[in-house]
């Protein structure tokens, strides 16, 4: 039997990630699960830092009408 579409899913949860694998199995679903990252564990671990310094308030506030002068545009 020929494949009629692909469905790549996204859980965020091992709950959901169980959910998945007992809903295919049950249906007899042939199905794999990736252990590709999809990003650099680097960049993650500098965007995650950057969050924490938001939240921190360690921030750089600048005005719109200063804007190009704090690029050095």
């Amino acid at each position: 039997m020929n494949t009629q579409g692909i469905f790549i899913a996204h859980p965020r949860t091992l709950e959901q990630i169980n959910a998945l694998q007992a809903f295919t199995q049950a249906l007899k679903i042939r199905f794999e699960i990736s252990k590709e990252e999809n990003y650099n564990p680097a960049f993650v671990e500098k965007v995650l830092e950057s969050r924490q310094q938001a939240k921190e308030g360690k921030v750089t506030r600048v005005e719109k009408e200063n804007l190009k002068e704090f690029l050095g545009l």
